[in-house]
This record gives structure tokens, sequence and C-alpha cells, in this order.
């Protein structure tokens, strides 16, 4: 049987190869760039979470402050010569433009809008006249319900947050909003924690009205604070 010679590597060869490898660049910035990609994806990804967090907080903000100026604003173009009794059918005119406005983020459907109308009553306290809302949220007002008053509750001195409550004057009303949403990330909540965002928003009535007359029931629907839809 004739035999057959292998090919031997030389010692020399093979130590000149593992210099060569040892000297050789190619491919580094790659290698640099796959391991730096995860890091600078996660941080421009946290960074347009944070950024989604504040787009949707200045959203529901000037949601809230709209609705009270509308709000404040019905019966303006009433040219009667006695005052303008808002109803039902107003309040729910004005929910219909807030869901129109937050369209895009679901207000209504993730969250709770509250209008308050706040009030002196006969013995010059102040009261919480009528109050409506929509929404599916539970969430519920956090300075007292529709009759809430300061003779009943000698603590209830208008409404907003400690030290910076606001409060009704002799003839007029505060149309006084509480707004309540549900945020979700846009990555769930790998960056940012599920949380409820709640805004405020106070806009003194722009005329005169019958407020003796409260919110008059015109036949219409209803935004009951005892009921939890986002429907019209």
């Amino acid at each position: 049987m004739e035999n057959i010679k292998m090919p031997v590597r030389k010692k020399g060869a093979m130590s000149g190869m593992l210099k060569r490898l040892m000297k050789d660049r190619t491919g580094l910035a790659l290698t640099e760039f796959a391991f730096s990609l995860p890091i600078f994806m996660g941080l421009g990804f946290f960074g347009l979470e944070i950024s989604n967090l504040a787009i949707i907080n200045m959203q529901l903000s000037q949601t809230a402050l709209n609705l009270a100026d509308n709000a404040s604003r019905l019966g303006q173009t009433n040219n009667g010569l006695v005052a303008p009794t808002i109803t039902e059918s107003d309040i729910m005119r004005s929910f219909r433009g807030t869901a129109l406005q937050s369209d895009n983020i679901k207000l209504l459907s993730r969250g709770r809008v509250i209008l308050s109308s706040l009030e002196l009553d006969g013995n010059n306290n102040q009261l919480i006249r009528w109050q409506r809302c929509k929404g599916i949220l539970a969430a519920t007002p956090a300075y007292g319900g529709q009759g809430t008053n300061g003779t009943s509750d000698v603590n209830f001195t208008g409404m907003g947050q400690d030290g910076s409550e606001v409060a009704a004057v002799f003839g007029t009303a505060i149309m006084f909003v509480e707004l309540e949403y549900e945020f979700e990330g846009m990555f769930g909540d790998l960056f940012v924690e599920p949380r409820v965002i709640r805004q405020e928003a106070a806009f003194n009535i722009r005329d005169d009205r019958n407020l003796a007359a409260g919110l008059a029931n015109d036949g219409g629907p209803r935004a009951l604070c005892t009921t939890y839809n986002d429907t019209f």
C-alpha cells in the first residue's frame, strides 16, 4: 500500500498567521457599533416615551382649559333682555367638543371629565350648584359632588388644591373642570409606569346667567355623574 503523506504546517507559518490576526483591525467599527447599538436604541426609545408623556400631559391641560373656557361662554350669544338659563344640551355639546379635541388620545374611553358650577348659596357660602361628568374611568370629584357647600361643610371654601383654591363671588359662577386620564406608555411599562394624569382648570362665566334656575332640563341627554360612558 502506498503511503500518503499529509502536508505539515511549519511552526513559523502558524505563528505568522496568529500575528497577522492580532494586527488585523478589519470590522472593528462594526463590532463597536454592534455593542453600542442597544444602548443608543434604549436611550432613543426612552426619550421618545418621555416626549410622548409630556405631549399628552400638555394636551390634557389644554383640553381642561378649553372645556372650562367653553362652559364659561355658554349663553354668551343670547341677545335677550332676560339672563339665559344653561341647559343639559348645552353641557352635552361642550363635552362633545372635548371628545373631538382629544379623540387622538381617546380621553373619554380612558379617562373622566367632571364639570362643576361653583357659586354662592343663600348664606353667602361656596356651593357646587350642579355637576356633570363624562367618561368611562371610575374617578370621583376631588372636592365634593353636586350640592356640596360651606354650610354643611365648614372646610369647603372653594375648589382647587390646598392653598390655591378658587372661590365664586356674588352674582357670578366659576366653571371648574377636573380631568383624569389613564396613561399607558408606548412601550408598555418598560420606561414609564402606567399612571393617572390629573389636570384642573377654572374660568369665571363671561356674561350674566340665570343662576337661580341651575341647570335646566330641556329634554336632551344628561351627562349625570352616576353614569360612566363615552357615548353621545
